[in-house]
């Protein structure tokens, strides 16, 4: 059973199918990365780009270039001796043009007759027997718009299917629908009266019930082919926690590939742990990602950031308060139908809506896993009760029911609080708060500031024991900021007061009469500067409509977002706000990108399978998506690698070849050299300036990342030293040696912020061939 040694993330589209993987394949070999990532093959919605909409499990879409091109690639990745690990999404299909889903297709034509009736999770009695598709305009007489086309259906340009027999009399179009299995709603109903399951708040996301043995059989019947002939040998689990039983689905899915890598995108909150039940590899690594952001983020900079927070707020902010309001107002607003659902199968309690929205609004993490996350559910009960003591007697009558991991309702239960935490915590509250929004990324708590360099070391022996096949990762498809926004963004921990004049002065130009969302979206706009004015305006309509606060994505503020749009624009010009934002980005750029490879080369050599999302081993300048899913520019990487493969080093600038440098030699080194990572070992620091510096040896390899480089600039290294062992040392990243025992960080450290230190007698062996290990997996495995 094999693991990665590290992953290169590629998002396959139209634009960039399986044969542009193939075409790229020499360059990330010799960049260093050992397996391809792909994103979702399946054949999705026309036009997706992203691939979570599949629409047919028993193809590979032809727009990403269809089965040859995959077997084309696979062939050249075995030739190359490495592997490919694939996302793959069981929780929901793409719905939004039926005619294109088979399974969708025929449910809504046959009801529940259909044999895909129980693919689907539907609610049919909530809909007196029809499945609600809430597609209508909010015109009153939006039905007399159907039109009846042969066997179909037609409202403008959405075409649906006819039951045979229900059009033959040649009633009007508007009787015959009254006559099908499904019912044409307003849109605005889903959020209350929707009777089938959907990923999150996407009606056009049907889920599906994999934990049915036939639904999964059909499901994964051409994925397991992909494994089974050997042109794919690892899956990544799209959102686990929409299924009924993740552990179950692991199990079956383990059994199906014995010997493939399974990862699962789990979000854990705090310190929770992956259940040692599941039969998995581990995490995509959002939780490692939340450990390397906080250990570059100084916790001086917290109490001066908090009361600037405060006061844009209008008072302290509680981070726990805005997750509860936040969730309570999706359970009570876009995702009410599901609370409304579990408030059905649970009849014997009369009015349980409201205590079951309070127990998902304060539910710690993400859901449990009965008996898994009972003490999860118990702290939601007992913070229930001391909010709304008028509860009590519901919640206790209740109880019996969620807690029976038998019963539909807690079954039911712990898929929604996925969604509440989800949508009210990643897509509102990371957007109402602006204290520090390095800090609001997937899988990371905001309410930890910053992390000690002695606590960093302690998480990462703890992944290195529990967890080692486990990703790690900085940026995704998913991720808020891209990696290099982010470690500019956490700077402004070092200079808060610097910051706090100078959010005073844009607001004072550029007023938008929200004061949270305007720093929030000022330290986009310094972190990402110099982004261009559509991709600013495109970041700043989302985020402003995902805080639902000035504006929604329902009812969009014109005046609003007239003037948000306004601010955007003048920024392309030469006017005081765009020079008063370039004067500070020069303030910060130079520390922004000590951060930027202090960062990188911790995440590649830290415990764990380092992915490298597309493109990122140059500066990684993404906002959230579709900003993150932009083309990659090969070519330029292509060049500075030759270069930087001949000798040469770069200088640190806007370019970003310094990053490929430090991306290149980290992945090359764990590649060739795995013996030279198999521990966790903190090198501790002596010295003036011990504080701005994280060092640790993997076991051979000795990484040493500097951190808080303002403060550092204005103070230097000193006779600040690291201890390591007697013998000569070479830096991997410059070919520099050093003799062995104290070590100056200023001769270390005098090109680049960061040194990837190894024995020179390693350095002058030849590699070992690329290593193999066996897979770590539960007991149940």
């Amino acid at each position: 059973m094999s693991i990665p040694v590290s992953t290169y993330r590629l998002q396959i589209t139209s634009a960039f199918d399986l044969d542009a993987a193939a075409g790229v394949l020499d360059y990330v070999s010799r960049l260093g990365a050992d397996w391809l990532y792909l994103s979702p093959l399946l054949t999705a919605e026309e036009g997706s780009d992203h691939g979570y909409d599949v629409i047919d499990h028993g193809s590979i879409d032809p727009a990403r270039g269809g089965p040859e091109a995959l077997a084309r690639l696979s062939e050249r990745v075995a030739a190359a001796g490495r592997g490919i690990l694939v996302d793959i999404v069981p929780n929901h299909v793409g719905v939004n043009t039926p005619h294109s889903n088979a399974w969708w297709w025929e449910l809504l034509r046959e009801g529940q007759g259909s044999r895909y009736a129980e693919a689907f999770d539907v609610d049919w009695p909530a809909g007196n027997g029809r499945l609600l598709l809430p597609v209508l305009g909010d015109g009153e007489t939006e039905l007399d718009r159907l039109t009846v086309v042969g066997d179909e259906l037609h409202y403008y340009d959405n075409r649906f299917p006819i039951a045979p027999g229900t059009a033959n009399d040649g009633a009007p179009a508007a009787v015959v629908h009254d006559r099908q299995h499904y019912e044409l709603v307003n849109w605005r109903r889903a959020d209350a009266d929707l009777n089938y399951r959907r990923f999150f708040a996407v009606n056009t996301l049907a889920g599906v019930r994999v934990e049915v043995p036939w639904v999964f059989d059909e499901s994964h019947r051409e994925i397991l082919r992909w494994v089974h002939t050997g042109q794919v040998q690892g899956l990544r689990v799209d959102h686990p926690d929409g299924l009924a039983d993740p552990a179950g689905y692991l199990d079956r899915l383990h059994a199906a590939m014995p010997d493939g890598y399974l990862l699962v995108e789990k979000i854990l909150e705090g310190r929770e742990q992956l259940p040692s039940s599941w039969s998995t590899d581990g995490t995509t690594g959002y939780d490692a990602l939340a450990d390397f952001d906080r250990v570059l983020v100084d916790p001086a900079g917290q109490d001066a950031l908090d009361a600037l927070e405060a006061t844009l707020q209008d008072g302290a902010v509680s981070w726990a308060e805005l997750v509860y309001t936040s969730k309570r107002a999706i359970a009570d607003g876009i995702l009410q139908s599901e609370v409304r659902r579990l408030d059905r199968l649970i009849p014997e309690v009369a009015d349980s809506a409201d205590a079951l929205a309070e127990l998902i609004a304060w539910f710690p993490v993400y859901r449990s896993y009965l008996p898994v996350g009972r003490p999860e559910l118990d702290t939601a009960v007992r913070l229930a009760r001391q909010r709304r003591p008028d509860l009590d007697a519901t919640i206790t009558a209740l109880l019996p029911y969620l807690t029976d991991p038998t019963h539909p309702a807690a079954v039911r239960f712990q898929q929604t609080s996925g969604m509440v935490m989800a949508k009210g915590v990643e897509d509102t509250a990371y957007y109402r708060y602006s204290r520090l929004t390095s800090l609001n990324e997937v899988g990371a708590d905001p309410s930890e500031f910053a992390v000690s360099v002695d606590e960093f070391h302690r998480r990462q022996q703890t992944r290195l024991a529990v967890a080692p096949a486990s990703q790690t990762t900085l940026s995704t498809h998913d991720t808020k900021r891209g990696e290099d926004v982010r470690a500019r963004i956490s700077v402004l921990a070092e200079i808060p007061d610097e910051w706090a004049g100078l959010l005073a002065e844009l607001r004072a130009l550029a007023p938008l009469g929200d004061a949270p969302f305007e720093n929030l979206l000022w330290q986009a706009i310094v972190g990402s500067w110099p982004a261009s004015t559509d991709r600013l305006i495109g970041y700043a309509e989302k985020a402003s409509r995902e805080a639902n606060l000035s504006t929604t994505w329902t009812a969009p503020n014109e005046d609003f977002e007239d003037r948000m749009r306004a601010l955007v624009r003048a920024l392309a010009d030469d006017g005081p706000l765009a020079r008063t934002v370039a004067s500070f980005v020069d303030r910060v750029e130079q520390a922004g990108w000590s951060n930027s490879l202090s960062l990188k080369l911790i995440q590649l050599t830290a415990p764990g399978v380092p992915d490298v999302y597309q493109g990122s081993e140059l500066w990684e300048m993404s906002l959230v998506d579709p900003d993150n899913r932009r083309p990659v520019d090969y070519t330029v990487r292509r060049d500075f690698l030759d270069r930087v493969q001949a000798g040469w080093l770069p200088p640190i600038d806007e370019t970003g070849a310094a990053k490929l440098l430090v991306t290149t030699s980290a992945l090359r080194l764990r590649r060739d050299r795995p013996e030279l990572f198999g521990r966790h070992a903190p090198v501790e620091a002596f010295g003036p300036a011990a504080a701005h510096v994280v060092a640790y040896d993997r076991g051979g390899a000795v990484t040493v990342a500097t951190r808080l480089p303002v403060a550092l600039a204005r103070t230097g290294w000193g006779d600040t030293t690291i201890m390591l062992a007697g013998h000569d040392w070479q830096d991997a990243l410059t070919g520099a040696r050093f003799d062995g025992g104290q070590v100056r960080l200023a001769d270390l450290l005098s090109r680049y912020p960061v040194a990837l230190l190894i024995p020179a007698s390693a350095a002058e062996s030849p590699p070992h061939p690329p290593h193999l290990s066996l897979s770590r997996r539960s007991p149940r495995a």
